[in-house]
């Protein structure tokens, strides 16, 4: 007889499970930028104290009357670290953090909104109520700066500075470079009327008293309109 013929079995196949869908990690949060250290603190305090004491005697007994000696007696430091901040007496009143501040608050600003109203948000937003005592004391520096004659020969070399840093914000919303012939002058005009707009407020307020809020946004929009305009007399 013939043998019998065994039918092959099919090779078994472990079932494959279904694969899972990789797994999606959280997403990760920016970090906010780490806040000055130790040392930096410590540098910005001795700055504002030094700055405090200095408009408190400019205030008591006259800029020219006040020398850097006293001025560091009053601050509780060392004449030497004063001249470190501040390589000149006219410093202490011209040198500061707002262009940065100002600059910071033009990026933020809707990116197709117009330099001169971008600007204008900013430098009423350093001169607004919300700044509080910063704006005290940045409308103590521009009395200053109006009645001194050192002040305001020194303060001509202050808008080259600051034309930098507004004209870096500015440019990077237009797609021009910094140094565009266009962006210059339009940071050198606005800047112009925004300087003569606060100085006008300080000639004609009461006396003894600061423009108020509402005195300077109105001036800096009277003179931001008239660049608008050309400049019509």
């Amino acid at each position: 007889m013939p043998k019998a013929t065994t039918t092959s079995q099919p090779e078994h196949v472990p079932e494959r499970k279904p694969e899972r869908a990789p797994e999606r990690r959280a997403e990760r949060k920016p970090k906010h930028a780490p806040g000055p250290g130790l040392r930096e603190r410590k540098k910005i305090k001795t700055r504002r104290a030094i700055r405090r004491a200095a408009l408190r005697l400019f205030a008591e007994q006259g800029y020219e009357a006040t020398p850097v000696d006293r001025i560091a007696a009053a601050a509780d430091v060392s004449p030497s670290t004063v001249s470190r901040y501040f390589p000149a007496k006219e410093d202490i009143v011209l040198t500061d953090e707002y262009d940065a501040l100002m600059a910071e608050a033009i990026r933020e600003r809707p990116p197709d909104e117009p330099p001169a109203a971008s600007l204008r948000h900013a430098a009423v937003g350093l001169l607004g109520p919300s700044a509080g005592a910063e704006r005290e004391e940045l409308l103590a520096r521009l009395v200053l700066v109006r009645q001194v004659p050192a002040l305001r020969a020194r303060m001509s070399g202050g808008p080259a500075d600051n034309g930098t840093l507004l004209g870096e914000a500015l440019a990077e919303r237009s797609g021009r470079a910094p140094d565009d012939f266009a962006v210059r002058v339009a940071v050198g005009a606005t800047l112009g009327a925004l300087r003569e707009a606060i100085f006008h407020c300080l000639d004609h307020r009461p006396e003894e008293s600061a423009p108020s809020a509402h005195d300077m946004a109105a001036a800096i929009d009277r003179a931001l309109d008239l660049l608008s305009r050309g400049v019509p007399l």
